[in-house]
């Protein structure tokens, strides 16, 4: 409307347009027919069509309110939007760093096609084992939500090939970006990945020996708590629901809390606890 007050009244600007252009504007294009609206002023087809209902709704619109001029903002209906958008995320209470990362890593999982129900439950008893060892591997939160994420996404590998699928997971991992995860994290979350099941990490490893000297060891300590927080779950019955890790006199202690039976999650524990028990250098013994 602004470019068409400049055409046929032969203004200097399309910023406004009176009450009374508007009038002369509805009655001009309504003696049109599209087709003449497109060769006289030059519309694309689109325009030349709902041109007159919106030029008769604005007229209204300013007739019923008594104004003499409107204001032309060059913006359209998404940039409203937009803004709108812009302004209720800005008042929503912010999303945590802890939590952002979740997300993205449970979209991911869910991309791959995880076992959600195994992962969250090998997630929370990593959690639970981390918790518990603190005394013995010294690290904080921030290091344990990477080992929380590697046991969320440690069996997205499957998506790909059974066979190996620690390390399919381990390049899917570098692959995707998780929000809200440094690559140097994501790197540490990847290796975990890699070293959930039987290798141990080693300076032979390209893709280990890559990660700065403090992010080995990182690795190698959340490795051994990643491996056992699997085998709690090597079924994918979910029997375990809960562990207890405490010191004994000359010993660690793992009791496994949960129902039916659980052999088969002690036997593969007991196969997995070399890992742990070299790193930290304690004995673990494994009980029901």
């Amino acid at each position: 409307m602004g470019r068409l007050r400049e055409k046929i009244f032969k203004r200097d600007n399309d910023s406004v347009i009176t009450l009374e252009e508007l009038d002369t504007l509805v009655e001009t294009l309504s003696r049109l027919k599209v087709e003449e609206r497109m060769r006289k002023f030059k519309l694309k087809p689109d325009r030349a069509d709902v041109i007159l209902p919106a030029s008769i709704v604005l007229q209204m619109i300013v007739h019923e309110a008594k104004i003499k001029e409107v204001t032309i903002p060059n913006v359209g209906l998404k940039d409203g939007v937009l803004w709108d958008m812009a302004s209720n995320l800005q008042a929503a209470a912010p999303i945590s760093a802890r939590e952002q990362v979740w997300t993205s890593a449970l979209r991911l999982g869910e991309k791959y096609q995880f076992d959600r129900e195994h992962a969250e439950l090998v997630s929370y008893l990593a959690g639970r084992l981390f918790d518990q060892s603190q005394d013995l591997h010294e690290l904080d939160d921030e290091n344990k939500l990477l080992l929380e994420v590697a046991a969320l996404l440690h069996d997205i590998g499957h998506f790909i090939n059974t066979v190996d699928h620690h390390k399919h997971g381990y390049y899917i991992l570098k692959a995707n970006p998780l929000i809200g995860l440094t690559e140097e994290r994501q790197n540490i979350v990847a290796n975990i990945i890699q070293y959930h099941r039987k290798a141990t990490p080693s300076l032979q490893d390209d893709n280990f020996r890559s990660l700065h000297p403090k992010d080995r060891l990182m690795v190698i300590k959340l490795s051994a708590l990643m491996r056992l927080a699997d085998g709690l779950d090597v079924s994918h019955t979910g029997r375990v629901k809960n562990i207890l890790l405490e010191e004994q006199k000359n010993m660690w202690k793992l009791k496994l809390l949960g129902a039916g039976d659980l052999m088969l999650e002690r036997w593969t524990l007991e196969k997995r606890q070399r890992l742990f028990q070299d790193i930290f250098g304690v004995k673990l013994k494994i009980v029901e």
